[in-house]
């Protein structure tokens, strides 16, 4: 389906409800990440609001069963101090934007033909080459310890926060609260992240209401939630502290290890498009996001790949709605990995394809270059 048939408002909306969804923190279902103002912690620690001074809004949390629980635990196996935990949860805000934004998740309503279009725009594309230029040593660097590819790198960034423009406006404390409270079908898995969210804010010194993210508790360039934040974020640049909020040299290198960490082969392809055999066994299509086949057996099975590949490469068969109809593909372990970042063929084949058009772009305007530089005689 073509965007222009769809008419503007139709297509800002999608736009808005993907934006919206990846913005949820579902791009890991673990990871991290975003703040407006951030305390060094070089200036000082936490400054929690003295007993009696601020006037709590009645929508706070403080007094709700699963906070009271949450924070009983947090005295005892943490050490926190219950003043300052009763001080911020009296200040955290149930959302319920939030509420709604979280039960309509986008990717299940958007084909792969109008997902693509909304990510491969000529302007996200220009803005990758840009993104890569300002920070090629960074990429390099990552490339060479942990062997993902900077246009991959920079396609996450790209696709998560339009290389860091949009971090998420939501303060992460209400979002985690509103979720873990107020969410019973993803409780659990928010007042973990809450808890981590706790750990990551006491770690790195910082007031946990002044830190901000999407609204399911995401935060930075790529979008990690706490526990992946605490997991799999690196001090890459070497100064001593880890931030990828606002320091795109730790996204960088937290993105790359996040991929490294969870199987990136290096050097190995990702995925490849198919021409399927008029008797191929449709059972294996989009049966599950990790390749339970072989290239031999789908091979077997009508999914040949023109490309020679090791015959026992683990492998998955998958077939997209795109704008032309029925697409095939065969994805291979780094595929996999992408899904890693978030559970979803469509966002894994997406950032795939935006980072084939930004290394495209990035080679056409080095040749351009080198082909406008003066001759020395």
């Amino acid at each position: 389906m073509n965007f222009q048939s769809l008419g503007l408002s139709r297509l800002l909306k999608l736009e808005g409800m993907v934006v919206a969804f990846l913005l949820g923190g579902f791009c890991t279902q673990l990871m991290a990440g975003s703040q407006d103002s951030v305390q060094n912690p070089a200036q000082g620690s936490v400054q929690t609001p003295a007993q009696g001074s601020v006037q709590y809004p009645a929508q706070g949390y403080s007094q709700h069963a699963k906070a009271q629980r949450l924070m009983d635990e947090m005295v005892e196996q943490h050490q926190f101090k219950r003043e300052e935990l009763e001080a911020w949860f009296a200040q955290a805000e149930r959302k319920q934007n939030i509420l709604d934004a979280i039960s309509r998740p986008a990717e299940k309503t958007l084909t792969w033909g109008q997902y693509r279009n909304i990510f491969l725009k000529d302007s996200r594309i220009q803005k990758g080459v840009e993104f890569w230029r300002q920070n090629r040593e960074a990429l390099e660097a990552a490339e060479n310890k942990y062997g993902v590819p900077p246009a991959v790198v920079v396609a996450i960034i790209g696709v998560e926060t339009r290389y860091g423009q949009h971090k998420g406006k939501h303060r992460v404390l209400d979002a985690l609260s509103t979720l873990a409270f107020d969410y019973p079908r993803r409780s659990k898995f928010f007042t973990k992240e809450l808890k981590q969210f706790l750990l990551l804010a006491r770690e790195q010194q910082r007031d946990p209401l002044s830190l901000n993210g999407s609204y399911a508790g995401a935060m930075g360039y790529g979008q990690f939630m706490p526990s992946s934040y605490r997991a799999y974020a690196t001090d890459f640049d070497g100064d001593g502290f880890v931030d990828i909020w606002n320091n795109p040299v730790d996204a960088i290198g937290s993105v790359a290890n996040y991929f490294a960490r969870h199987g990136w082969r290096r050097g190995e392809s990702v995925v490849h498009r198919v021409n399927p055999a008029e008797d191929y066994e449709a059972s294996v299509l989009n049966r599950s996001l990790k390749p339970s086949e072989t290239i031999a057996s789908l091979g077997q099975k009508g999914f040949r790949t023109e490309q020679i590949l090791p015959p026992q490469a683990s492998a998955t068969a998958m077939r997209l709605r795109g704008e032309q109809g029925d697409e095939y593909w065969v994805g291979l372990k780094n595929f996999y990995v992408i899904t890693r970042y978030n559970h979803s063929r469509l966002y894994a084949m997406a950032v795939y394809q935006l980072s084939q058009k930004i290394e495209q772009a990035a080679s056409e305007m080095q040749s351009q270059v080198l082909t406008a530089a003066p001759l020395n005689h």
